[in-house]
């Protein structure tokens, strides 16, 4: 068991205040693959910049049975065509950002490829995001519900998709800010699409 480290949860997209996080206490980091499914969270959900400002992305989930699912066995929805709409989305509002066509050939089969489980389909994705911001980590991953972490800073419920953030951010150029000025928290793709191989350093 790792310790002085931090238990994260896992998420789709997740905004940048999760890899300031991850930046913060690699490598101790646990990825929390346990818990019962939270609905309304950035589990399933990320916001990016529209033009409208910022835009949630929801992955549609199926509804389970009555006991709550853990996570790991939370299966995507494919009633409707979310994925052609998410990568309609990404293409929308970052399609004049610097880098987006610089990465584009790595997220489009996310939108292509139909994947069982959120919880693999996210990690996945977190692994190329990872690669893409340059950041070394191992990811591990809890083998039981824990309600608590004595020996690690529990971070599964302190970033919530419904209230923003409370958290210092230095302004970055955004595609649309001269609209609606600078939005904090994004997803990280909004870091990584703007500032490209620099995303790292901001954190």
């Amino acid at each position: 068991m790792i310790e002085n480290g931090a238990v994260f949860p896992m998420f789709y997209l997740p905004p940048i205040a999760y890899f300031t996080a991850l930046q913060q206490h690699k490598p101790n980091v646990l990825i929390e693959k346990e818990e019962h499914f939270p609905k309304q969270t950035y589990r399933n959900r990320a916001n990016i910049y529209s033009p409208d400002g910022s835009l949630a992305l929801t992955v549609p989930v199926i509804k389970g049975a009555k006991n709550h699912t853990k996570i790991k066995d939370v299966l995507i929805s494919y009633d409707f065509k979310w994925q052609r709409l998410h990568w309609l989305s990404l293409q929308a509002c970052y399609r004049r950002s610097a880098y987006f066509e610089y990465y584009e050939d790595d997220f489009a089969p996310f939108y292509e490829k139909q994947y069982t489980y959120l919880f693999d389909y996210n990690c996945e994705l977190l692994e190329l995001l990872l690669r893409l911001m340059k950041m070394k980590l191992p990811l591990q991953f809890t083998e039981s519900y824990e309600a608590e972490y004595p020996n690690l800073v529990d971070l599964r419920y302190t970033m919530s998709a419904k209230s923003p953030a409370e958290i210092e951010q230095k302004p970055y150029f955004q595609v649309f800010e001269e609209r609606l000025g600078f939005l904090k928290n994004q997803s990280i793709v909004d870091l990584l699409f703007n500032q490209g191989p620099q995303a790292v350093n901001y954190l």
